[in-house]
């Protein structure tokens, strides 16, 4: 198995200008609205997602720069830039990154991890409200947020960003199963503090059988898409685990109180099955080059 890249080793990076831009004009007509939204709310918990949250793969970044024949010093735009972990494999490249995101709290920590990179600019803003800088860039990427982005305007926008022959890489990952006896035991939490919660993440998104591949295709502005998996594991403690869900979109929106209350409960299933276990893990990728 691939394993996921050491948080620890990790350095905080960069201070850069943050462009100031209203969240209302990101609503996009004929979106679901509160679908939406749910993307601002990680801004809640940014300090959070960035110690709970994994990166990604070092070989699917190795790929990537391969498919996209990026060399340093090439343009590259970051949609939902998060708290910065894909935008700081691209600074270790030797790559320029203008990265977005509409948290100025996600922003903020994303500026520290990044603070001994130069060629990285952030802007605090949706890829639906950015004002595109067209034929600027080599590659567009989203990492873990192409799945937030109006379907109605993320294939153009991203085509109208990329330069003749550039590429868009499109990058996520889905939660499998976790292993016997926790997934019985923690069936009976929900079953008891929230029922809602059952159904597939929007993260499955991301998996082969999701509709990204398709949405390519359906698109008319890109080639043929190259698509590429990448398996691993992650280990959880009863704390770490709560804490990592605790900066899920679905659990944002949950009441403060049954929010706490399930994953206490979570926490105590856990502990009563040995306190801790490996998570398997698939990280999805899908690339296609710009139609002339």
């Amino acid at each position: 198995m691939t394993p996921a890249p050491n948080e620890g080793q990790m350095r905080a990076l960069s201070g850069q200008p943050i462009v100031e831009v209203n969240r209302l004009q990101s609503k996009v007509v004929g979106v679901n609205e509160r679908a939406m939204e749910q993307r601002f709310t990680f801004n809640q918990v940014a300090e959070l997602y960035d110690q709970a949250r994994a990166g990604y793969p070092h070989a699917l970044y190795d790929d990537l720069i391969g498919l996209a024949n990026l060399s340093a010093g090439d343009a590259v735009l970051e949609v939902g830039c998060g708290t910065g972990k894909a935008t700081e494999e691209f600074a270790r490249r030797g790559l320029r990154v203008v990265a977005l995101d509409p948290g100025p709290d996600m922003i903020a920590a994303a500026e520290r991890r990044l603070s001994a990179f130069d060629g990285v600019r952030f802007v605090q803003a949706t890829f639906e409200a950015w004002p595109v800088e067209a034929g600027a860039f080599r590659l567009v990427a989203a990492a873990q947020s192409w799945h937030w982005v109006a379907p109605d305007v993320r294939f153009r926008k991203a085509f109208e960003a990329l330069a003749p022959a550039g590429a868009l890489a499109v990058f996520g990952t889905s939660p499998e199963p976790i292993p016997q006896p926790f997934r019985e035991a923690l069936e009976k939490v929900y079953a008891i503090h929230a029922p809602h919660l059952g159904g597939p993440p929007p993260e499955h998104a991301y998996l082969p059988s999701g509709p990204f591949a398709g949405d390519f295709d359906r698109s008319g502005l890109f080639g043929r898409v190259t698509h590429k998996s990448y398996v691993w594991s992650r280990s959880f403690s009863a704390r770490s685990y709560a804490e990592y869900l605790r900066t899920i979109s679905r659990y944002r929106l949950i009441d403060e109180t049954r929010r706490d209350d399930l994953l206490a409960a979570i926490v105590e299933a856990v502990e009563a099955n040995g306190g801790g276990f490996d998570a398997p893990v698939e990280t999805h990728l899908y690339f296609a080059r710009r139609k002339a």
